[in-house]
């Protein structure tokens, strides 16, 4: 990986962020986009908001981009470019939580901090038989000082990148090959055949579902988007003009912004039955989509409509360039 054998803060932390949540994969193009746009943590400070948000989509969980681009910011501003050189400094930094700190700590400054992944959870669990819940806080702060008491100063950086490894390499979550372990003779679970029932994860997670009506508004080659708000889940991005539904029939919330369209002449196509689906960690979003074909005449009274709901009409062009969420490539990508 071309994050590995570096000791560049700034390479280290690009990947850190861009591979939180996200599979090496999927993140490897976005890690490389990003670093030749912007090669040194100034460039990506002084880059437009837009510019960092469209380079992210289709990456989800965009808090990492807005994170990453005021974390910039503040290396530049605060920190004169350079990154901090502790463990407890970098976790001041705007979206750097203790993993992060420590992998940025470890292997581009050799402070012997402690990286504790999911692989390393569950090599620790196995090994020495514990079953605290590592998906809570005291179970987190539990292993990360167990880590700590493992880790040699000499060679922290090896030491995190080895075990990380032993952990997606040979100790996996499924069906491990124990009969060639090299830890066998001390593994705990290997010893108490615990080796399915560890590490502990008790999931607490509710999933809720919600369906969206979204309006595909075209007028004189142009088409109306909104710019998602502050605190929203798509901060930053950019998609339609859109209504929640109760559920999936829609019959109990009529989206009105479509009657109020149709006040000054439209030509609309019938809504399709084709339910694009996107999963996030807490919620899955159904949504479809009603394609809109505003008359030019009318061109003038859109405008007011946009204003008067906060909207936007950009031409095509300009729509290419904005980011949007994966839910949005989906649909553009099926009218193409």
């Amino acid at each position: 990986m071309p994050w590995r054998n570096t000791n560049n803060p700034y390479i280290i932390w690009l990947s850190e962020i861009i591979l939180q949540q996200t599979r090496v994969a999927q993140g490897l193009p976005y890690f490389e986009k990003f670093l030749e746009n912007f090669p040194n943590v100034e460039d990506l400070a002084n880059a437009p908001e837009e510019t960092v948000m469209r380079l992210w989509q289709g990456l989800g969980y965009y808090s990492r981009a807005r994170n990453l681009h005021r974390c910039a910011k503040d290396i530049r501003d605060i920190h004169s470019g350079v990154f901090p050189a502790n463990y407890q400094s970098l976790l001041q930094l705007k979206g750097v939580g203790s993993y992060t700190a420590a992998a940025i700590a470890s292997f581009a400054f050799d402070e012997p901090v402690a990286v504790v992944d999911g692989n390393v959870f569950r090599v620790l669990a196995r090994y020495f038989g514990i079953a605290t819940d590592i998906a809570g806080n005291s179970g987190k702060k539990e292993f990360e000082a167990l880590a700590n008491t493992l880790i040699p100063k000499d060679r922290p950086a090896e030491f995190n990148q080895a075990i990380m490894e032993f952990g997606a390499l040979q100790c996996v979550p499924k069906n491990p090959d124990c009969s060639h372990c090299p830890l066998k003779s001390g593994c705990f679970s290997f010893k108490n055949d615990l080796v399915d029932s560890l590490p502990v994860k008790i999931k607490k997670l509710k999933i809720k579902e919600r369906y969206f009506r979204y309006a595909f508004i075209i007028c004189d080659h142009e088409v109306v988007v909104r710019r998602r708000g502050e605190g929203d889940i798509w901060q930053g991005l950019y998609d339609f003009p859109m209504e929640e539904l109760l559920g999936q029939n829609g019959s109990q919330d009529q989206p009105g912004f479509l009657e109020e369209i149709g006040d000054f002449m439209t030509i609309s196509v019938p809504e399709p039955k084709k339910w694009y689906k996107h999963i996030l960690t807490h919620q899955r979003i159904f949504a479809n989509f009603v394609s809109v074909t505003v008359l030019k005449q009318n061109r003038t009274a859109l405008q007011a409509w946009t204003e008067k709901n906060g909207f936007q009409v950009v031409s095509f062009e300009k729509l290419e360039q904005l980011g949007k969420p994966r839910l949005i490539l989906k649909f553009l990508e099926d009218q193409k």
